[in-house]
């Protein structure tokens, strides 16, 4: 049994660390860190990258806890996760 608890921390870890393991997602992560929140649009803009690109990267980030979504109203308000892994915690503080 807690074999099997060590591999599935492992496969966690390991999924984070491989979105982590990104320039575009590092960029994203970083202008979330300095502004707080913003929209797809918003953080497309400032990375110079597409819209579609940018929401690709961000459902990424999602899928590990990273970052939240916030709907309002017709647009998704993106920020920083408060339930971020040490890991997480100690590169985005690199950013």
């Amino acid at each position: 049994m807690a074999q099997n608890a060590i591999s599935v921390s492992m496969r966690k870890l390991e999924k984070t660390l491989k979105a982590l393991a990104n320039r575009r997602r590092l960029a994203i992560l970083k202008y979330l860190k300095k502004n707080e929140e913003a929209t797809v649009g918003e953080i497309s803009g400032a990375i110079k990258l597409s819209y579609k690109a940018t929401s690709q990267h961000i459902i990424i980030l999602a899928g590990v806890d990273i970052v939240e979504r916030e709907q309002r109203s017709l647009e998704a308000h993106y920020s920083l996760s408060k339930n971020q892994s040490d890991v997480v915690r100690r590169v985005i503080s690199t950013l």
